[in-house]
């Protein structure tokens, strides 16, 4: 079997040091350079071609976000995976700068496999959640959503994950209240996480930007059944909550 090529920027000398044994004794990762320099990076990943950059957002020279911005422009196939502390507005950056997933620091080096394998086995998760043979048939509607969500790219980081998912639960169970989102909706999730429904409203907003500017219409399709909303087209709150409680709610009665 042929080893993922990964590349990784990091400042922390023993930290790459345990991430480099790991990845070699997985037996199916190779490091094949690694710089904490971002403008350096830049070049080397360039030049390299990985199937995976694990992206530090404090280094010398580009930030990670400025490398990130660059690396998905020139090269929109490779996975980033971005890490750093935790706080909404650093992960809210990374995410939409285009970052495919963000990993809170500090974190093992087992949780850091997961997540790479996730990213480099995406296309096998999608084809074996939603093409014509599945591996595991989600049964709960909170499973559904969450495999909805990993194939169209929303990530779980951001406040609107948990927003938007509620208001699909919501709306699955009562379908009628998508008739009134902004006055019955809203404030059932505000009250819920003990927020406001304006914030509710940006947040859900904002997960619907970062799946849909990732341009993945691809997988958006294939969980649909559709080519839905085209070009840089994208559904409004309302649209999107009904589009996927309407294919849970025939799900469910298939």
């Amino acid at each position: 079997m042929q080893t993922k090529k990964i590349v990784v920027l990091e400042t922390n000398e023993t930290a790459l040091s345990q991430w480099k044994k790991a990845l070699e004794e997985s037996g199916k990762y190779s490091l094949i350079y690694a710089t904490d320099d971002g403008e350096e990076g830049i070049e080397r990943i360039t030049e390299l071609a990985p199937d995976l950059v694990l992206v530090n957002m404090f280094l010398k020279g580009t930030d990670g976000c400025g490398v990130i911005r660059v690396l998905k422009k020139t090269m929109p196939k490779l996975k980033i995976l971005a890490m750093g502390n935790a706080g909404d507005q650093i992960v809210e950056r990374a995410i939409t700068s285009g970052a495919d997933y963000y990993i809170v620091k500090p974190f093992s080096t087992g949780v850091l496999l997961e997540r790479i394998n996730e990213l480099l086995g995406e296309e096998e998760l999608l084809q074996a959640k939603f093409g014509s043979v599945a591996r595991r048939k989600a049964i709960t509607t909170e499973e559904k959503i969450s495999d909805i969500f990993i194939a169209i790219g929303i990530p779980p980081h951001i406040k609107g994950y948990g927003y938007l998912r509620e208001g699909i639960k919501t709306t699955v169970e009562r379908p009628q209240i998508i008739n009134n989102v902004t006055k019955e909706l809203y404030p059932s999730i505000a009250k819920k996480y003990e927020t406001t429904p304006s914030k509710v409203e940006r947040a859900i907003r904002h997960a619907i930007e970062v799946a849909w500017n990732r341009g993945r219409v691809d997988a958006i399709s294939a969980v649909f059944g559709t080519r839905v909303y085209l070009g840089g087209e994208k559904p409004t709150n309302s649209e999107f909550i009904a589009l996927v409680a309407d294919k849970l709610i025939l799900e469910n009665m298939g």
